[in-house]
């Protein structure tokens, strides 16, 4: 927590309990500026208010999308800190968005050097802001201060760091980038065996500083808006950054509030998802816990991230409750928003056996609209094809719930995108189709690949030398073949699989007589438990490119 002054602190996210401290160092009020899902380990504002009232603490929601702080934004927080008893606490992802908005709403009443003086002071460099207020609340337009890079990577997940140590391992004297506020780095195809109890949740997380390769800034800010004509990055804060090329990399957006009810009950009430980092840890005490009734797995409509995940917790559930000699008591049910089990049909036979051995009841074109926790009742949208949309409603007494995905807002709204929001790139080189010094990968590009970690392990060097080729004034190089890769965890000590790419074409990295990927093997188990997460953390991370060198393409 950094104090601007004694009536206001700023802070990254907190958690329902640090309220305790917090009201015991004399704050009176608490502020919100993050909206709701914006982060895969953030608790919910409902969560927040809850713990701030038990302690006396006044709680106000004021969520401002990153980048997107408006001037009636900036209103509406002066008009809280005038109403609200003081001291106040205001956070949001990194404090900035909360800095930003204290900031615009004392223009008027302070000089802009006083502003600047007492944010600075706080550990929060506000020139942008300033900038911004001195120019009438315009862009701000690029000063001698802007910093300029080679390369700049907006996103440091998997994608983003490995294309950053691919480039690095090629050319070593690259001015290289990294935006992203976040603090944790998270191994997300980890949760999956975190809710199956096979994982702790701590295995999956590292500090975001650990893993940035050395010699790369890190630039611990949002990105708010992109000027690919001027070869800009807009960030929280109005900073502008400035590149040579650009990778655009931030992942996906998990949309909560998608699910009416969702974010009021989710972590409670038997609701859960492996697809939040603090909520896979639930997952496994609900299936511990589970004996009777019936058991509910979600899928929403594509795209998501790793779509075979809403199956995997479905599959090592039922494994579980094989096992206890429970299964006989439960009732599962897969209720899915799209028309098939897996949209690679080599998949699908080997899948039906364990769907048909564990008596699940599959319920295809079923969208999860609603969610009424304490009632433990789901409201479901079925469209099934030439049919009238109806509602039907589910009890339940545990639901795993996969989140509807979209790219991140500030891509959706941004000249990079195409009309359904994606980055808009071709799918072979991965560079966007109208700005040549911009490329994309990872969950949020739209090429029509599945959106795992393992198809980013192969985009990251493909990426990387068609850059190195540009800077080098050649055309592109080598080409990316849409591979995805998703272990189905069919039970505990078996899996299935799946490696595809465009098209659903079968491409396996191991000869089959070691791992034939439509069967269900136990060295696949080996492979996704005790290999992938140190080539994860050494190799993929660490630009050493083991079975994802690409091929150069020669010309015909």
């Amino acid at each position: 927590m950094k104090a601007i002054n004694a009536q206001i602190t700023v802070a990254p996210q907190i958690r329902p309990e640090d309220l305790a401290t917090i009201a015991q160092q004399g704050y009176r009020s608490v502020i919100c500026n993050r909206p709701d899902g914006e982060g895969a380990d953030q608790p919910s504002f409902e969560e927040i208010e809850t713990a701030a009232k038990k302690l006396g603490l006044e709680a106000r929601y004021l969520p401002i999308v990153a980048g997107k702080v408006r001037d009636e934004d900036a209103t509406a927080f002066g008009e809280l800190m005038n109403s609200l008893p003081k001291p106040v606490l205001a956070y949001c992802r990194t404090g900035t968005r909360s800095t930003t908005l204290w900031s615009l709403s004392e223009a008027g009443s302070q000089p802009l050097a006083d502003i600047l003086a007492q944010t600075r002071a706080a550990g929060y460099d506000m020139a942008g802001v300033v900038r911004r207020i001195a120019n009438g609340g315009r862009t701000p337009t690029e000063t001698a201060e802007d910093a300029r890079f080679d390369v700049v990577i907006v996103g440091g997940g998997a994608a983003g760091i490995s294309v950053a140590s691919s480039l690095l391992a090629r050319k070593s004297d690259l001015e290289i980038a990294i935006i992203d506020p976040a603090d944790v780095h998270y191994y997300q195809p980890g949760w999956t065996m975190v809710g199956g109890g096979v994982f702790q949740a701590s295995d999956t997380a590292k500090t975001m500083g650990s893993l940035i390769p050395k010699g790369v800034h890190w630039i611990k800010s949002a990105v708010a808006a992109f000027e690919p004509k001027d070869n800009a990055v807009i960030l929280d804060g109005c900073r502008v950054v400035k590149y040579g090329r650009l990778v655009v990399c931030p992942g996906l957006k998990l949309d909560w509030h998608k699910v009416e009810g969702l974010v009021e009950t989710l972590g409670k009430n038997g609701v859960t998802s492996n697809y939040r980092y603090d909520m896979a840890p639930y997952t496994w005490q609900l299936v511990q816990e589970t004996k009777t009734g019936r058991a509910l797995f979600t899928q929403p409509p594509m795209p998501i991230k790793c779509a075979g995940a809403p199956q995997k917790a479905m599959y090592l559930s039922a494994d579980y409750w094989v096992r206890t000699g429970r299964l006989g008591n439960i009732n599962i049910q897969f209720m899915n928003a799209g028309g098939v089990l897996f949209g690679v049909k080599d998949y699908v036979p080997a899948l039906m056996d364990y769907v048909n051995r564990y008596g699940i009841d599959l319920n295809f074109f079923h969208n999860l609209v609603a969610i009424d926790g304490p009632a433990k009742k789901a409201v479901f949208e079925v469209k099934e094809p030439e049919k009238d949309l109806r509602r039907i409603e589910v009890d339940f007494d545990m639901i795993h719930v996969t989140p509807p995905q979209t790219a991140p807002d500030f891509i959706r709204v941004s000249p990079l995108a195409d009309a359904a929001g994606w980055v808009d790139v071709d799918q072979a080189t991965l560079r966007h189709k109208t700005y040549d010094n911009i490329w994309s990968l990872g969950d949020v590009m739209n090429a029509p690949n599945a959106k795992t970690a393992a198809a980013a392990r192969k985009q990251a060097p493909v990426v990387a030398e068609n850059i190195v080729s540009d800077i080098n004034g050649h055309s592109a190089t080598v080409q990316y073949d849409g591979y995805g890769s998703c272990p189905l965890t069919v039970e505990h000590g078996k899996i299935i699989l799946a490696e595809f790419g465009y098209g659903g074409t079968l491409l396996p990295s191991l000869p089959r007589w070691l791992v034939d990927g439509t069967k269900p093997t136990r060295t696949a188990w080996l492979l996704k438990e005790r290999i992938l997460p140190p080539v994860y953390w050494r190799a993929m991370l660490r630009g050493k490119e083991w079975m994802a060198k690409p091929e150069k393409v020669t010309a015909a």
